[in-house]
């Protein structure tokens, strides 16, 4: 291989991962997953999905909140009192120079050191 060929081949696998990550932190973790089915799972993220506005994202989450509460006592299992904070994860998007490889200013694929 040459090393434009293995630049740009490193590339395209950089910006798949960043790429798989941006996906992943918009599935953050569900309060009380561990007490629910992948469907209830699937559920829960599609209404928050459908809520229009913040306001409605937070009542999803409050009442979601509230049903785990519920059945964490009747299973005996404890779970933390505070749901997480609003836009913990949901929707959350990285930054500049986050995620694989720090391809931020200054970060990302530049003249290696035998240039």
């Amino acid at each position: 291989m040459t090393k434009n060929t293995l630049k740009i081949a490193l590339s395209a696998i950089a910006l798949g991962l960043m790429a798989s990550s941006a996906s992943f932190a918009a599935d953050a973790p569900i309060y009380g997953s561990q007490l629910m089915t992948n469907q209830e799972r699937i559920e829960h993220r599609n209404k928050l999905r459908a809520a229009k506005t913040a306001e409605e994202r937070e009542q999803v989450r409050l009442q979601h909140h509230e049903q785990m509460q519920l059945r964490a006592k009747e299973q005996g299992v404890t779970l933390p009192d505070a749901p997480p904070a609003q836009g913990a994860g949901q929707g959350r998007r990285m930054g500049p120079g986050g995620g694989m490889g720090g391809m931020g200013p200054g970060g990302g694929m530049g003249p290696g050191p035998n240039r």
